[in-house]
């Protein structure tokens, strides 16, 4: 059974509603369980209007499970841009294909050159973006991969679903990890938004995570766009989603993002309700539901908040980060994706950790893990706030 036989099975409105009815009692048994032990019911319990009124208990938990497992650590990553050329409309995108916007791929060099800023900022491990084209598919990819991973202790990607045998093939070119957001659980609002293009196939989107368990990939990334619909139930839907890829695919690590609608180029789309105090009691519900996975908090989060719930059950936090093709060089032609809201630099973000007792780690796994060998000296740690260059004479024209 694929997981999108799994979903036909569960009625999104249906959900919502049980979700909505669970009382202090659900959430006082869901408080209750021993780590590891909860069911679909005890995070719906988690997750439901109930639970706001314990969420400083929720928080607490999460707080001290994060820390038993992870310790005091969080890694620091950024995504680099590759393309913002995108077959689809998507109504709350700014790379949607009716956006008349100066469009951008990064050539060889050009990569480079982002790079070589990353580097210099101090990470180890970097997620590529794209937007969703086949003209930049698998073989533009595939080069990209080749050409970045040296320099890399691990590299991921969030792109266009692919295929299983081009996932494959890309894991051997040393693809570590891919991110694979489904936007929205629920069929009407995914229809609404994704108006033509190949992500309007809703079952080849919700499927992605399958093809990525069966091609090996090390780690997968889920997550739900949050604004589109109704949150308790998208997080529970996403709740599913991850217990059924860890029972099939159990030698991959999962990663979940609690993304929420930014201010985009093109018409504004309205936004259904998720406020700062509902990603912390999803967040902090998903840890009490799952204490394995991975929880990342993205820059489209402002400074005040992050600098709050950081410490609250997230283990991943993006810094610096750039939507827009070369933004790190010094790009200015090509336009975000979204707005961040945090925009303080990497060092910055690092030094609020420290200061709060965490240690800041730049790279996700040491490249040996995939059988690379990092280009340049080979002492930088995982702890290291530098990171040595790419050398000058690989970025000259």
């Amino acid at each position: 059974m694929s997981f999108h036989e799994l979903w036909k099975q569960h009625d999104f409105d249906a959900v919502a509603r049980r979700i909505r009815e669970m009382g202090a009692g659900d959430v006082r048994r869901a408080l209750s369980r021993a780590p590891g032990t909860l069911s679909l019911d005890d995070l719906a319990a988690l997750l439901s209007p109930a639970a706001d009124a314990f969420l400083e208990e929720l928080a607490v938990k999460s707080r001290a499970l994060t820390q038993e497992r992870f310790g005091r650590t969080m890694q620091l990553y950024a995504p680099l841009y590759l393309t913002n050329i995108c077959a689809n409309v998507c109504t709350y995108c700014g790379f949607s294909a009716q956006n008349r916007i100066p469009r951008k791929a990064l050539d060889d060099r050009e990569a480079l050159a982002e790079a070589h800023a990353l580097r210099g900022l101090g990470f180890e491990q970097i997620l590529l973006v794209t937007g969703e084209s086949a003209r930049y598919g698998r073989n533009y990819l595939a080069q990209m991969i080749r050409l970045l991973r040296p320099h890399f202790s691990a590299l991921s990607m969030e792109v266009q679903p692919l295929s299983t045998e081009e996932y494959r093939s890309l894991a051997g070119e040393g693809l570590s990890a891919v991110y694979v957001y489904q936007e929205t659980y629920h069929a009407p609002t995914y229809a609404a938004h994704h108006l033509s293009g190949p992500k309007a196939d809703m079952a080849f989107r919700l499927d992605t995570p399958d093809r990525l368990g069966e091609a090996g990939l090390k780690k997968i990334g889920l997550g739900a766009l949050y604004g589109l619909s109704d949150w308790r139930a998208e997080a529970w839907f996403l709740g599913l989603h991850l217990q059924y890829l860890e029972r099939r695919f159990w030698r991959s690590r999962y990663s979940l993002s609690f993304p929420r609608l930014r201010p985009h180029e093109g018409r504004e789309t309205e936004a259904a309700s998720f406020t700062e105090r509902d990603l912390v009691q999803a967040a902090c519900a998903f840890r009490l539901f799952d204490r394995e996975v991975e929880l990342s908090l993205s820059t489209r989060e402002c400074a005040a908040f992050r600098d709050r719930a950081f410490s609250l059950g997230f283990t991943a936090m993006s810094a610096g980060s750039r939507t827009n093709p070369g933004g790190y060089a010094g790009e200015a032609e090509s336009l975000e994706q979204f707005a961040i809201d945090d925009d303080r630099s990497p060092a910055q973000i690092s030094d609020m950790l420290r200061r709060n007792g965490y240690d800041p780690v730049w790279k996700d796994w040491d490249p040996s893990y995939d059988g690379f060998a990092p280009v340049g000296p080979a002492s930088v740690t995982a702890h290291s706030s530098t990171a040595p260059g790419i050398p000058a004479d690989r970025i000259s024209p």
